[in-house]
């Protein structure tokens, strides 16, 4: 049976002039507008002949409204979840990336009904799902190893 894949990015902002670092680090988490209207980063489906990366791009940008040249791909970071939708197997990829400008404006898809830029702990609660917790706090310890 083959299995669902998506891949995505976590997009995460330094705020500049408040908290010192990790506390300056905002994760961008995206609420559907379908189902139970969970949060999660931005991700999708792969479509046919398409490589995973390509496929976190393009999915950012449809979703999040942020393409490759606003986005600054963080080295050496990239989370595998697998779970089970209905029954079937899923796989989701998620790469790390930062937003170059902090300013810069989220535009949703129809998709989603609301973002949220929120920091690590209120990231996890918004989430809920144990996997993508344990991925956002993946995330922040490869940024917090990175600024050492």
């Amino acid at each position: 049976m083959m299995s669902l894949r998506a891949c995505g990015f976590i997009v995460f902002r330094r705020l500049v002039g408040c908290n010192p670092p990790p506390g300056n680090i905002e994760y961008l988490l995206l609420q559907t507008s379908y189902g139970e209207h969970h949060w999660t980063p931005p991700k999708g489906h792969v479509d046919p002949g398409e490589d995973d990366l390509t496929t976190a791009l393009r999915e950012t940008k449809e979703e999040a409204g942020l393409g490759p040249e606003q986005l600054q791909i963080i080295d050496g970071f990239v989370q595998e979840l697998r779970y089970e939708v209905r029954g079937r197997p899923k796989e989701v990829l998620y790469w790390l990336a930062e937003l170059k400008n902090p300013e810069t404006a989220v535009t949703l898809s129809n998709e989603h009904q609301d973002y949220r830029w929120a920091q690590l702990e209120e990231a996890c609660k918004l989430t809920g799902y144990k996997d993508l917790q344990e991925t956002l706090r993946a995330a922040h310890r490869h940024l917090e190893a990175q600024q050492h």
